[in-house]
This record gives structure tokens, sequence and C-alpha cells, in this order.
């Protein structure tokens, strides 16, 4: 029997076969054995054949070829992946501007780690009701970086709904994964397009202005017009993984752009003469931010290091 992962709440893994049932899955021990590095070894968005036990339940056995997947770091066990979704169109990535703020750094992360399993991402902007002038001023500042590198973006209120119709409409017919820091109301967004979902959603932290995880398990989640949304647990961190130093700068489209003006092929972009990225990062062709996310991308290969949300 053949079917899709719609549901990791990680011991069981929830199965819609391709004659439409549901069935709750395990999976076979052998899996352990395939040299698969991760924490995870199946993932929401998965094709995968179950052999059907008398109880109802079943094991998964074999998992189909992925066409992509989004990956990070494994927080405690560095040479360990964690696969968040596979087999998507496309990610959107949901950030604020404050309460709490997303990093460029988290941003940058994850844009190069979806570049590197070649998965489109467009940024949401949340919680525009509750920003400052300042902060919007900001807020716009990121939104004509990205959309100027080649990232989509929205601005949104999940809470009022403003800005909301255009999401809607971006996701339709599509496989997405939505991913952010905890706190950055990827509950109240999915509750804001699937009312019916009624997700739990909490305030965030006062004290510290960061979220609180209230999503723990991964789940795919139907949309009335076709497609589906990819509702994740919050990410603290992003490590990056499986990317030898001299990739890592093909992962940021601008730094890639530029690069081929390098006098070296082999450039770093860190101290070479000649190198045609930093002579764009001074100016301003390259934004500051970017070019010190590909550096600590780079500090990671050297130090073999998780990061953390900066």
């Amino acid at each position: 029997m053949h079917g899709l992962v719609i549901k990791n709440t990680g011991s069981w893994y929830t199965v819609l076969t391709d004659d439409g049932q549901i069935i709750e899955s395990k999976i076979k021990g052998n899996f352990r054995l395939k040299g698969i590095r991760s924490t995870n070894p199946v993932s929401v968005g998965d094709l995968v054949t179950l052999i059907v036990n008398r109880e109802g339940t079943a094991f998964i056995s074999s998992i189909d070829e992925r066409r992509n997947y989004i990956i990070r770091k494994s927080q405690n066990l560095s040479k360990q992946s964690h696969i968040i979704a596979a087999n998507v169109d496309q990610a959107f990535l949901l950030v604020t501007v404050s309460h709490p703020e997303t990093s460029t750094m988290f941003i940058d992360r994850f844009l190069a780690s979806a570049e590197a399993y070649s998965v489109p991402v467009t940024l949401v902007f949340n919680k525009k009701d509750l920003l400052t002038d300042d902060e919007l001023r900001l807020q716009q500042m990121l939104m004509t970086l990205y959309d100027t590198v080649g990232y989509p973006c929205f601005a949104v209120s999940a809470t009022t709904g403003e800005g909301i119709e255009p999401v809607r409409a971006a996701l339709q017919g599509k496989i997405t994964v939505l991913s952010g820091n905890s706190g950055v109301g990827k509950s109240t967004l999915i509750n804001s397009i699937l009312p019916h979902a009624k997700l739990r959603t909490a305030e965030i932290s006062d004290a510290h202005d960061t979220g609180i995880h209230t999503t723990t398990f991964s789940e795919m989640l139907p949309l009335p017009e076709g497609g589906y949304i990819i509702d994740t647990p919050g990410i603290k961190g992003f490590g990056s993984f499986d990317m030898e130093p001299e990739e890592i700068g093909s992962y940021f489209k601008e730094i890639f752009s530029f690069s081929k003006d390098c006098r070296f092929n082999n450039c770093t972009h860190t101290h070479e003469p000649g190198c045609a990225v930093r002579r764009a990062v001074e100016e301003h062709y390259i934004a500051e931010s970017r070019y010190q996310s590909y550096l600590s991308m780079l500090e990671d290969k050297e130090g073999n290091k998780y990061r953390e949300a900066y």
C-alpha cells in the first residue's frame, strides 16, 4: 500500500493512502541501517510504501525518492540533520520585525538552505499592526532588500486579517511549508486562512519578547482551493547542514552573481585580491547583513557549530 505522510508526532506517522484511508504507521526497524543521518528518517510530505498489519496500523517499509526537502542541523546532534518537510512546492518563512525580532542571520540561513535543496521561498512579515513608525520603515527596507535579491515578500497582520488575501492566493494549489521562529504567529496565520483548523496559540513572553512553542509536531493541512499548508514547530536556531564551504556562496543569489567576476575561481570572498563580491559589498550592491550571514555560515563549516537565532 502507498500513501502520503500527513502528520508526524515523533513515534507515529499518519499516512493518507492513495485510496483515501488514514492509517497510523511506524517505521520498520531497518530504516536506521540505511545511512539516513537524520533524527527523523521519515518526514511530513514523504510518499511511502506501507505494510499493513492485522490491527489496522502499518509499518513504513520504504520512502519514494524525494524531489526536495527543507533540512537543518539537529540542535543536539551536530552530525545529524532534521528534515522539516519533504516534496514541497514552496516555503513561506514567517518573520517579525518586532515581538519577537527575527534576525536577518536566521532569515539568510533559512534562505540558503532552501536554495541548496531547490525550494522557492516567500517571506511573510507578520504583526504589522503592532509596529511603530520606525519599525514599519525597517520592515519596508527589509522587504525591499529581499525582493531585490529575488524573494517575494508580503506584509500582513494575522490577527486583524490585513494583507491575508494575497497570501491565501499564493498558497492555492501548492504544497507550502510554513516555518519561522517561535512566537512569529504561524498558528494565528493558519487560523486566519483556515478557521476550522483552530490551532492553539499563545502570547509571547513579556519578559524576553520571545515565542512559546504551541505546535509540537508537523502536519499537512488541506486547503479548500487545493494544496496543503505544512504546519511546523517553531525553530529556535538554524544550523547549516551538509554544505561545503566552497558551495555556500552559490546559495546567496547576489553573491553567486557577483562571484563570476572574481579574479580566482575558488575565491572565498574573505581576503583574496580581485574579489568582486567584497567590492560589491563596499559599493552597497550587496547588503552588509547578507554578507555577514555568508561569513557566519563559513564559520560554521570551520567550527562545526550549531547557531541559535541571532
